[in-house]
């Protein structure tokens, strides 16, 4: 069975769950569908994913058993591509088109929170002053001069965020996760109330985005309903009479299992006036006789 998500995919056995797979979409390299030949259906169409983890490659190869059915395909190529088209919500920019004309280009689901001018970015010796724009998914900052000089730091790369000393005087570090590069993001902005509310408005905004993340992965499925109308059958009761049940015949077939292996006690029968061999446990002579009549 193969689970997909808008973070990985997941196969297991059906018939040992423990046999399973996890592949997260940040490791798949290249992603293809192409004709494969198949021990149980013969061509047939497979998905090849080529992934990547440390200096290790990896492929995995995975083929759809439902002849003519290329949904399941088509679903892992869509998801990866709305996987690829939103690294801004998850991963470091530097330098990257974050702006149309001064605007901050808001991504969706985003939400802007505050701008502040006047935010001098500590990444040099002199510094570069700009501007920081402070959303609930992330923090851009961007110099006033030059828009393409900028960066985009979002929470979810973010392992912590200070107020320290600096030879600038106080300032705010952003720390970065060493999954991004292990960064240390100096900022400073005056007075220091105002650096110290601008720290405080990004603890609040890092805690509530890992209470829920947004990964930036939107991909829906629509349903297709059938146009044809619900054709529904009928039950009939055939005119049948049973003419041995199956309680009998089970009944007789157990009386003879024992046919040939030990004689039964004999015991007297009242019902017959007669010695008969003793009748095997939950048997009586009436449920035996009914077998012949």
């Amino acid at each position: 069975k193969l689970t997909i998500t808008n973070i990985r995919l997941i196969w297991h056995s059906h018939s040992s769950p423990r046999v399973n797979l996890s592949i997260g979409l940040y490791s798949i390299v290249t992603i293809t569908v192409r004709n494969a030949k198949s021990k149980l259906r013969g061509s047939t169409e497979s998905l090849y994913l080529l992934t990547k983890s440390g200096s290790s490659r990896y492929e995995f190869i995975f083929t759809n058993l439902i002849a003519g059915s290329s949904a399941m395909l088509n679903s892992v190529v869509a998801v990866h591509k709305a996987y690829d088209s939103s690294r801004l919500y998850r991963e470091i920019r530097l330098r990257s088109s974050l702006l149309n004309k001064g605007q901050l280009r808001i991504l969706p689901k985003e939400r802007l929170h505050n701008r502040y001018n006047g935010v001098w970015n500590l990444s040099s010796d002199q510094g570069n002053l700009g501007i920081f724009h402070i959303t609930d998914i992330r923090v851009i900052w961007h110099a006033e001069l030059n828009e393409n000089f900028n960066v985009s730091v979002p929470y979810y790369q973010t392992k912590s965020i200070k107020v320290r000393d600096s030879k600038f005087g106080l300032a705010l570090v952003i720390e970065t996760t060493p999954y991004s590069g292990n960064y240390l993001l100096g900022f400073q902005l005056a007075p220091e109330e105002k650096l110290r509310e601008v720290h405080k408005e990004l603890i609040t905004l890092h805690k509530t985005y890992f209470a829920n993340p947004e990964f930036g992965v939107q991909f829906s499925i629509e349903e297709q309903q059938s146009d044809q109308p619900t054709t529904r059958l009928e039950s009939k009761v055939d005119d049948i009479e049973i003419l041995q049940s199956r309680e009998h015949t089970d009944s007789y077939a157990t009386y003879l299992t024992d046919t040939g292996k030990h004689d039964h006690e004999p015991v007297y029968s009242e019902e017959l006036g007669l010695a008969i061999e003793k009748l095997p446990q939950g048997y009586t002579l009436a449920s035996l006789w009914d077998i012949l009549s």
